[in-house]
């Protein structure tokens, strides 16, 4: 279970009229952005009556208190091994994944993925409580990752995929230096029997894979690449990678001979997505891990 230090209050606002808690927040300014506020309820920093709500549609009425509570920064309120809670709703849950943990389990590992570790999660606040998959990271790869708690949910976001994700981009850490400096990948992709994907720069009856990249950063050895995706693929950009000459430092599957950090230098870092329900623009980013941006010094 997680602890949360609430006691230092950052607002009092006294309610004027009936309303409903989100519209009422969101008139009274108490963060720039809609999901800011949002963030507020799903933290449980938000308090009627001195009682602590979640519920966006909370009713609200003439006279009530309304406070606004300070999370402690040592609390680690949202984290959890391996992952770390960014924004939660009735609808969805979205975490910054750690690397060298599997997003759902394998025949070798059942217990410890982000999918086990949510679950556990939500079922300690309700037993009857459920996570349901939206896409994956590699083990390796750390970064951003959504996930539905309802499967209508699931089922409407992955119907509408193309439509409802806006951006999926990536930094990654690549060997050598790409000429031309910014470009677009295109290939086409296929998974031999021992599942490993292969990529191919002419049509031959592959899944098709767009990948746009821009050099951030190069030294004599290594570059650093931001990288969005026009296609989700199955190991799209490690396999493209290779297949230009240069591979993603610590991929040894596809093609790295060194691994300097011990680990895959490799990271989802933003993430734009239409929310099913509220039809809200969600824009999530999280940093450069440390041991990749020192590679880079």
């Amino acid at each position: 279970m997680r602890r949360r230090n609430q006691d230092a209050v950052l607002q009092t606002l006294k309610v004027e009229s009936k309303s409903e808690l989100l519209a009422f927040l969101l008139e009274q300014k108490v963060r720039k952005s809609r999901n800011a506020v949002k963030s507020l309820l799903a933290n449980k920093v938000v308090r009627v009556n001195e009682k602590a709500v979640t519920q966006f549609n909370e009713e609200l009425k003439a006279g009530d208190i309304v406070t606004i509570h300070k999370l402690s920064a040592n609390s680690n309120a949202n984290k959890l091994k391996g992952l770390t809670i960014l924004y939660e709703d009735p609808d969805l849950i979205v975490v910054d994944k750690e690397a060298k943990l599997l997003s759902i389990s394998t025949d070798t590992e059942k217990r410890q993925t982000a999918y086990s570790i949510l679950s556990e999660y939500l079922k300690s606040h309700d037993r009857n409580a459920r996570v349901f998959v939206l896409h994956r990271l590699d083990r390796d790869t750390s970064g951003l990752m959504v996930f539905a708690k309802d499967q209508e949910v699931q089922e409407r976001m992955q119907k509408f995929w193309d439509y409802t994700i806006r951006k999926r981009s990536y930094i990654a850490i690549i060997e050598g230096n790409l000429e031309p400096a910014d470009g677009t990948i295109t290939s086409w992709l296929w998974e031999d029997k021992n599942f490993v994907m292969h990529s191919s720069p002419v049509d031959n009856g592959g899944q098709k894979a767009v990948t746009h990249y821009k050099t951030i950063k190069a030294n004599e050895w290594l570059s650093m690449l931001q990288l969005d995706l026009e296609t989700g693929r199955k190991n799209q950009i490690r396999v493209q990678m290779q297949q230009i000459g240069h591979p993603i430092v610590g991929d040894k599957k596809y093609g790295s001979e060194i691994n300097p950090i011990k680990r895959m230098a490799l990271h989802a870092n933003e993430l734009v997505f239409i929310h099913p329900g509220t039809k809200e623009r969600m824009e999530f980013k999280s940093p450069i891990p440390k041991k990749m941006q020192e590679l880079m010094k």
